[in-house]
């Protein structure tokens, strides 16, 4: 049996009782509807790279989805219409749009995973989201058993959510049709840590490439770009900024960074909220570990058990709960593992 710690970033998890690895669209389907019509539980994978399994690891179908492929138009005018299948990875298509001189994903640079995974979890760094650039989503709807098309507006995108997030057991991204600029300048930078590391002002634009290689070196220096050589495993981010109410905002001491909501809500620093609870660097349980680098990223030392990431997870938690009264929310996904 394969061990779904061969399957993901955090190199966790126990054995899957069967895998398809899916790399036409017919085949991910056909995957999809075999295991609904024998009532078998199913887990589809892509990256691997915002999952945590279980030691026991998935009593079930597990699906990896391989569907390579894309087509696109790209007008002078009008920038460039690109459909992509669901198992690109999806920072090699972020190079491939700045080699097309469309600009808009420069800030989403070295993101691990999927193109599949991006629009579940409205992926997004310094201030930006894919959702801003999706025109459209094919999903296989295993409820009512056809492909169907969203629109944007039908996606729900939100901060790191979206209508496939919120319904986890029954869509299956299919492709996703991005809608980008033409162009060599990026977008407004929106962060101060990254505005001053390219050396310009907040709002400045600046070549895409040169955005994302400072992009990229951040994500390096903090330990957010994955290597299977590095043992030091993680999954990104292991928990999701905080939104909270101007009221629970007000109350944290005046360092706290803070981060304005079009709903009138505020978002904090999930990162800032651990190390002053007493969360450091390198603190460890087990195999498992809080990044050297990165408050954020929890990693696999390289014997960790899920059950030790479990843990320590948990301390983090209940630490940041007692010092501020806030609930971190993970923003990887548990596979038969609960915190």
């Amino acid at each position: 049996m394969t061990q779904l710690s061969e399957l993901t970033t955090l190199h966790v998890g126990g054995a899957a009782q069967r895998i398809i690895y899916a790399t036409t669209e017919a085949e991910l389907i056909g995957a999809v509807r075999e295991c609904d019509e024998t009532g078998t539980p199913l887990l589809v994978l892509g990256g691997g790279s915002n999952v945590l399994v279980g030691d026991q690891g998935f009593a079930g179908t597990v699906v990896v989805v391989q569907t390579q492929g894309n087509s696109y138009e790209i007008d002078a005018c009008s920038g460039g219409m690109l459909q992509v299948a669901a198992g690109v990875n999806w920072d090699e298509f972020v190079a491939f749009t700045l080699e097309k001189n469309l600009a808009n994903l420069e800030s989403l640079s070295g993101i691990p995973g999927t193109i599949g995974a991006a629009p579940i979890q409205n992926i997004g760094a310094y201030g930006h989201e894919v959702g801003e650039v999706i025109a459209r989503v094919r999903a296989y709807d295993r409820l009512k058993k056809e492909v169907h098309t969203f629109t944007a507006s039908e996606c729900g995108f939100e901060y790191r959510s979206s209508l496939f997030k919120n319904e986890p057991e029954r869509y299956v991204i299919v492709d996703v049709t991005f809608q980008l600029r033409r162009g060599e300048l990026s977008l407004p930078v929106l962060y101060k840590e990254l505005a001053d590391a390219l050396g310009v002002e907040v709002g400045a634009r600046v070549p895409t490439q040169e955005l994302r290689e400072k992009v990229l070196e951040i994500r390096r220096n903090k330990g957010m770009l994955y290597s299977s050589a590095d043992q030091n495993w993680s999954a990104g981010s292991f928990f999701t900024n905080p939104i909270v109410s101007e009221q629970i905002a007000a109350s944290l001491p005046s360092d706290a960074p803070r981060f304005a909501q079009p709903d009138g809500r505020v978002k904090l620093s999930a990162a800032w909220l651990m190390q002053n609870a007493g969360i450091t660097k390198g603190m460890s349980h087990g195999g498992a570990k809080i990044s050297d680098k990165h408050v954020l990223a929890l990693t696999n030392s390289g014997h960790a058990t899920a059950q030790d990431l479990i843990e320590l997870a948990r301390i983090a938690q209940e630490k940041v709960k007692a010092h501020f009264g806030i609930e971190l929310t993970p923003e990887v996904r548990l596979i038969n593992a609960t915190l």
